[in-house]
């Protein structure tokens, strides 16, 4: 039932809009019909998003026709793209192309090349849902622009925080920590110094350090000989006893000689 000022045509012919049409596209019917159902009632946006993810080879025709139709509401009816949606789209059957396939007995098998005719429709958004849809919108990107000044502000403080701990931690090691050239260099002074010190000491001062040590070694020494030339003059015959020695440890020629050549000697004489 139809009222004043809700006039909503059941005809795809009497839709208010700008359209564009796709004739002869070279696929049935069906296969763009299910992809139309994506995007009917859709704003032009969304529709174009819809279709950009679609696998589906109807889907390439379908864009080109959208943004025809598109194109002709601002163009020639002075429409904003933003404010347009796909108020009516539909597909209908063309005519059908007759091949023949043989097959086997000689038999042939007939096959349908279907075609179609697309029509897209696009009008402008009623106010009060364009209304509702801006206002999304700008809350949606108050939203963003929110989280992202957050965002920003939150690595912007991490990363000031990090740089003045990694100061104040260089600061503490470099207080901590010595020198090490200069302790390096103090240490050669040094070991210089008392290398200098030790060859600045004099012979006189070693024998005076050592002094009283060496006087008794010396008459320690002069005692021992003292006492070996007294044991060598009370035994005089000491070098005798060796010899004797000597002569008794070695055998004489008499008693080395056998019974046997002592009666050799005999005989000859």
């Amino acid at each position: 039932m139809r009222t004043a000022g809700s006039y909503a045509p059941d005809k795809t012919n009497e839709q208010p809009g700008t359209r564009a049409k796709v004739r002869y596209a070279r696929m049935s019917a069906w296969k763009i019909r299910i992809v139309l159902d994506l995007i009917r009632g859709k704003t032009v946006a969304e529709a174009a998003e819809i279709l950009q993810y679609t696998e589906r080879a109807s889907a390439d025709v379908i864009g080109k026709c959208l943004a025809s139709a598109v194109a002709n509401a601002v163009t020639n009816d002075g429409e904003t793209a933003d404010e347009l949606y796909v108020s009516a789209c539909y597909a209908d059957e063309g005519p059908t192309l007759k091949r023949w396939r043989p097959r086997a007995r000689g038999r042939a098998t007939r096959i349908r090349k279907r075609t179609s005719h697309l029509t897209i429709i696009v009008g402008r958004v009623p106010d009060e849902q364009l209304e509702r849809i801006r206002a999304r919108e700008a809350a949606r990107a108050a939203s963003r622009s929110g989280r992202a000044t957050r965002s920003a502000a939150e690595s912007r403080r991490r990363r000031v925080e990090r740089s003045r701990g990694a100061a104040e931690a260089a600061d503490a090691d470099t207080e901590v920590e010595p020198d090490l050239d200069a302790v390096t260099d103090e240490d050669a002074v040094t070991d210089e110094d008392a290398v200098t010190d030790e060859d600045a000491v004099t012979d006189d001062e070693v024998a005076a350090d050592v002094g009283p040590e060496a006087d008794a070694a010396s008459e320690l020494a002069a005692d021992l000989d003292a006492a070996e030339d007294d044991d060598s003059d009370d035994d005089p015959a000491e070098g005798a006893v060796g010899t004797d020695g000597a002569e008794a440890d070695a055998p004489s020629e008499a008693e080395s000689e056998e019974p046997g050549d002592e009666t050799d000697r005999e005989s000859e004489r």
